[in-house]
């Protein structure tokens, strides 16, 4: 029973301390990113590893002008990223284009777009397995 009343807080506690460490990095090292835009007061971040995949589903309104962030830590490597309509037809992939952690752009008319994120594989068998933050930041411009 004493084992139960000292793992029962670690196992509550855990994912908690995990995400302040994700909130800390994002804000410190992925926030300056958005520069010259205002973030959307959402925060879309996890810890992930290598093979790992997240997809988010997001609204974004007609006429405005968005920033897509896609920010993570380094030791997971380059992230890809893909931007979907409802239908999974590809608007935007991260691996045809030259900036690879962000997408400018700018919807005529309101849409839920998919947010896919993928952590690439490790190419050594044998290294260590390595976690990571990543967020998925969305900004846009007051003015538009």
């Amino acid at each position: 029973m004493k084992l139960i009343k000292y793992i029962l807080p670690i196992l509550i506690l855990a994912p908690l301390l995990s995400n302040a460490q994700c909130r800390s990095f994002t804000k410190k090292k992925c926030l300056p990113q958005l520069d010259g835009y205002v973030q959307n007061d959402n925060f879309n971040s996890a810890q992930l590893i290598p093979g790992d995949e997240a997809e988010l589903l997001i609204t974004f309104y007609a006429g405005k002008e968005y920033r897509l962030l896609i920010c993570g830590h380094p030791v997971l490597g380059e992230l890809e990223f893909e931007v979907l309509d409802t239908d999974e037809e590809l608007i935007y992939s991260n691996l045809d284009n030259e900036d690879k952690t962000s997408f400018d752009f700018k919807v005529a008319t309101t849409q839920q777009l998919i947010v896919r994120v993928r952590v690439p594989e490790n190419d050594l068998a044998s290294q260590l397995i390595h976690e990571g933050c990543v967020s998925i930041m969305i900004g846009f411009k007051e003015n538009s």
